[in-house]
């Protein structure tokens, strides 16, 4: 049986839809004390619904018909507005700035454990259940590269794609920032395509290398550079096609 406890947050406001979204964070602070008084703190503005501790224990801080403030600018699958559209969940880490470091097995279960239960009652997507840094390439690395991405879509939750090697190897040399060509125009369409706020184009920019940075943090973890090798390029095609599968059936886990 999932435990909860409350910790009420006064930030937070009315929805506009039912949430379609998981964004998942880390807490970027040096203790989940803080994290929480932070997130509980009315002049901070900001809040999540809720918050999952190193040891497993998880806290509601905002109610998940209520839009919690936890997501900022940015955007998914052409939604702009992705705190109307989350429930958001805070897992305490201290963050690459104070020293990131592994999610313990307790604290995945937890988070499982949780995500399981929110969509019991929500229709939320495989492909709708993201990272910060997937909707905010540009300004955050959250969860990012340790958290175990590939563990939590193996019990159904979110999407994982792992290729042949001939599939890696038939895509050829990798794509570096400054580069352009149809090699690019087709990297930045798909990365649009899955769900990054990138629009198509033909340059590989700035802007381009963080979305590859946020796709590696979560797609392609052991290889976080924003240079699109053939295993990246692998990885973003097959995913491509597991949400297009998906979004065709409407089969949900």
């Amino acid at each position: 049986m999932l435990v909860v406890r409350d910790a009420p947050s006064p930030n937070f406001d009315n929805r506009r839809a039912p949430p379609d979204m998981l964004v998942l964070h880390y807490t970027g602070m040096q203790t989940a004390d803080l994290a929480v008084a932070r997130l509980r703190d009315p002049e901070a503005k900001v809040s999540a619904h809720y918050v999952v501790d190193e040891d497993g224990a998880i806290l509601r801080l905002v109610a998940e018909e209520r839009r919690a403030w936890h997501a900022g600018r940015g955007a998914w699958q052409g939604e702009t507005d992705c705190n109307a559209a989350s429930i958001g969940i805070e897992i305490v880490n201290p963050g690459h700035e104070f020293g990131y470091r592994a999610f313990p097995d307790a604290q995945m279960d937890a988070v499982i454990s949780l995500i399981s239960d929110i969509r019991t009652r929500w229709t939320i997507p495989d492909a709708r259940i993201i990272g910060h840094s997937d909707m905010a390439p540009d300004r955050k690395q959250d969860p990012g590269e340790l958290f175990q991405w590939k563990r939590l879509a193996s019990v159904g939750h979110g999407l994982w794609f792992d290729p042949a090697p001939e599939r890696i190897t038939a895509l050829g040399n990798p794509l570096s920032p400054g580069e352009d060509g149809i090699g690019v125009i087709v990297l930045r369409a798909g990365l649009h395509r899955l769900g990054y706020g990138l629009q198509p184009g033909g340059e590989y920019d700035d802007e381009t290398r963080l979305t590859v940075e946020a796709f590696q943090r979560h797609w392609r973890p052991e290889k976080v550079d924003g240079i699109a090798d053939g295993e990246t390029r692998a990885r973003l095609v097959g995913l491509l096609q597991l949400a297009s599968a998906e979004s065709a059936t409407g089969v949900l886990n």
